[in-house]
C-alpha cells in the first residue's frame, strides 16, 4: 500500500467513526424526551414530531433538516426540543418548525429559541412560507431569564414575514399556552384540533390566581370557542391527520412562485465516485487538500472552469454549476491567504455579481498570510478588499467547511458572520481564531514578556500546565460538534452528501430573487 493509499485509508476510516458519533447524536434528538414520555405521547393518541413533518411533506420528497444538533454539549437535549428544516409541499418548498412535545412538554430553552430564530431567517432572505406545527407549553421556566426578552423575537418575525407576503401557517397539535399562543395569533392561517389545541394567554390555574375566575380549557381556548367565537382558528380539524391534509390544502392555494431563475444548466452527475471524498477529507488537517478533487465529485459533470488558473495559486476561482444551477466557486487549496489570492477572491466576488450568479465558498484556511514580507507587501489592505467584496456581495452565497477555518480567513472566507444563505460542515472541520498549539504558544510568550517586564522568574512548570490546559480547551472547542452545537452552522453532513445538500440549497435560495451588486461597483482589478 502506497503512501496515498494509506491516508485515503485513514481518512475514511476517521471520518466513518466520526459519522458514526453523530449518527447516535441524531438517535438521542430522534428520541425526543426518551421512551416513558414517548410512551404517554402515544397513549393520548398523538403522532410524534417527525410523524406530523412526515405526514406534511410530499411522498418521497426530501426533509432538509437545519441545526439537528442544537444544543450539543449543554445541559439542554440535542436538537433542542424542536425541529426545522426544509422541505417541500405540494410542490412548494417550505420551513417547517416543529416542536417535539416529548422533550419538557414542548417548552422553550434559549438553543429552542436560536433554533427558531435561524429558521425564521432562512424563510425570511429565501422567501419561504413558514409552517409552524404547535404544541408547547411556552418557556422552560427554570431558564425564563435567557428566554423570556429574546424570546419577543419569534413573534416579530412571523408579522414580519407576513409583512414581506412570505406566508405563515400554523398547524396546532395540543397546548399553545403563554407566549406560545402568539404563535397562531401571529400567523396568516390558523388550523386547530377538536378537543386537542388548548390555546390562551393563561391556563386555568392562572387565571384563578389572577382574577379569581373558574375556567375551564374548552371554554378558555379550546379549538372550537377559536373556531367559533373568538375567531382565531381558520379550520377546525377532526384529528391530526385532518389538520395536516388542511395544512397541505393551505399550501396548495396559495398561488406560489419562485422569483428566482430555475436550472439552467445539465444537472448530469459527476463524473468521479461521491465516495472517495471520504478518502480525500483529511483527518489530520495538515494534510493538502486539492479542492479540485472535491468539485470533481460534487459539480454537475465534474466540469470546472477555473478562473485565473495561474495566480493566486493558493485560491482556486471558478465556474461550474449543481443539479443546473450556475454557481462561482472560491475554494482554499494550500491553506494560507496571500495578497494575490485575496485580490483575484475580490475581482471574482465582482464578477459573479455582474452575472447575478451565486456563489460556493469551500473553506479550509489558516487565515491570511503574516510576516514582515507579507505585511510590506499589503496583505491588510487585499484581505480589507476580499472581505469588503464578500460583505457586499448581493448574490446568495453557500459555504462549507471542508478542513479549517481559522483567523480572518474564516470572515474573507464567507463565515457565519457574513452571513451565507446557508453554511455546513464537514465530520473533520475544525474552526477558532486560530490553531491550538499556535493559540497556547502565543500566550506563552506574552507570559513570558510580562514576566520579565517585572523583573519575575518565569514559572516554566505552570506555563507547561497553562499550554496543555489552554491547547485542550481549544481543541475541544474547535471541533464541529461543539460548533454545531452552538448554531455556528446549520448542520454537519456526511461528505457524500455534499451534492445534494447544496442541490436542495440552491433550490430553496432561488425562491427569491437573485441579483448581484450592479450599482456599487463595476469589475476591477485590485
Amino acid at each position: 500500500m502506497t503512501a496515498v493509499d494509506e491516508r485515503a485509508a485513514g481518512n475514511r476510516a476517521a471520518l466513518l467513526e466520526r459519522l458514526a458519533e453523530l449518527e447516535e447524536q441524531l438517535r438521542l434528538a430522534n428520541a425526543g424526551g426518551g421512551d416513558k414520555a414517548l410512551a404517554r405521547h402515544r397513549e393520548r393518541g398523538k403522532l410524534t414530531v417527525r410523524e406530523r413533518i412526515e405526514l406534511l411533506l410530499d411522498r418521497d420528497s426530501p426533509f432538509l433538516e437545519l441545526s439537528p444538533y442544537a444544543a450539543w454539549g449543554t445541559d439542554f437535549p440535542v436538537g433542542a426540543g424542536t425541529v426545522t428544516g426544509i422541505g417541500v409541499v405540494e410542490g412548494v418548498e417550505v420551513v417547517v418548525s416543529a416542536n417535539d412535545p416529548t422533550v419538557r412538554g414542548g417548552t422553550s430553552n434559549p438553543y429552542t429559541l436560536r433554533r427558531s430564530a435561524r429558521a425564521h431567517d432562512v424563510a425570511r432572505v429565501n422567501r419561504l412560507p413558514f409552517i409552524s406545527l404547535v404544541e408547547s407549553g411556552g418557556a422552560d421556566l427554570p431558564t425564563q431569564s435567557e428566554i423570556f426578552i429574546p424570546g419577543g423575537r419569534g413573534f416579530r418575525d412571523l408579522t414580519r414575514l407576513s409583512a414581506a407576503g412570505i406566508p405563515t401557517i400554523a398547524l396546532v397539535f395540543g397546548n399553545s399556552t403563554a407566549g406560545g399562543a402568539y404563535v397562531p395569533g401571529m400567523s396568516d392561517h390558523v388550523v386547530m384540533i377538536e378537543d386537542r389545541s388548548k390555546v390562551f394567554l393563561a391556563g386555568p390555574p392562572l387565571v384563578k390566581m389572577a382574577t379569581g375566575e373558574d375556567a375551564d380549557e374548552e371554554s378558555l381556548g379550546g379549538a372550537s370557542m377559536h373556531a367559533r367565537v373568538s375567531g382565531s382558528a381558520d379550520h377546525l380539524a377532526v384529528d391530526e391527520v385532518d389538520a395536516i391534509r388542511l395544512g397541505r390544502r393551505i399550501v396548495r392555494n396559495l398561488n406560489w412562485r419562485k422569483q428566482g431563475p430555475g436550472p439552467s444548466r445539465p444537472a448530469d452527475p459527476p463524473l468521479h465516485d461521491p465516495e472517495e471524498l471520504l478518502d480525500l477529507a483529511p483527518a489530520d488537517l495538515r494534510q493538502p487538500l486539492d479542492p479540485r478533487d472535491v468539485l470533481a465529485r460534487v459539480v454537475d459533470g465534474s466540469r470546472f472552469d477555473e478562473h485565473k488558473p495561474l495566480y493566486g495559486t493558493s485560491l482556486v476561482t471558478g465556474w461550474a454549476s449543481i443539479h443546473g444551477y450556475p454557481v462561482g466557486v472560491l475554494a482554499n487549496a494550500r491553506g494560507v491567504l496571500f495578497r494575490q489570492d485575496a485580490e483575484k477572491a475580490a475581482q471574482f466576488i465582482q464578477l459573479a455579481n455582474q452575472t447575478d450568479t451565486p456563489l460556493l465558498f469551500l473553506q479550509n484556511t489558516t487565515g491570511y498570510m503574516v510576516g514582515t514580507e507579507y505585511e510590506q507587501d499589503g496583505i491588510i489592505k487585499a484581505g480589507s478588499q476580499m472581505i469588503n467584496a464578500v460583505s457586499n456581495s448581493t448574490v446568495p452565497h453557500l459555504t462549507v467547511n471542508i478542513g479549517a477555518s481559522y483567523g480572518a480567513g474564516n470572515y474573507g472566507m464567507c463565515g457565519r458572520a457574513y452571513e451565507p444563505r446557508f453554511l455546513f460542515t464537514w465530520p473533520n472541520a475544525k474552526s477558532a481564531v486560530m490553531g491550538p498549539a499556535q493559540l497556547a504558544g502565543v500566550l506563552d510568550i506574552v507570559g513570558r514578556a510580562s514576566a520579565r517586564a517585572r523583573g519575575r522568574d518565569y514559572d516554566e512548570e505552570a506555563a507547561a500546565a497553562m499550554r496543555a490546559a489552554v491547547e485542550q480547551q481549544i481543541e475541544a472547542e474547535s471541533l464541529a460538534l461543539f460548533l454545531s452545537g452552538r448554531l455556528y452552522d446549520d448542520g454537519i453532513i456526511d461528505p457524500r452528501d455534499t451534492r445534494t445538500v447544496l442541490g436542495l440549497a440552491l433550490s430553496a435560495v432561488h425562491n427569491a430573487p437573485v441579483r448581484g451588486l450592479h450599482d456599487g461597483w463595476g469589475v476591477f482589478r485590485l
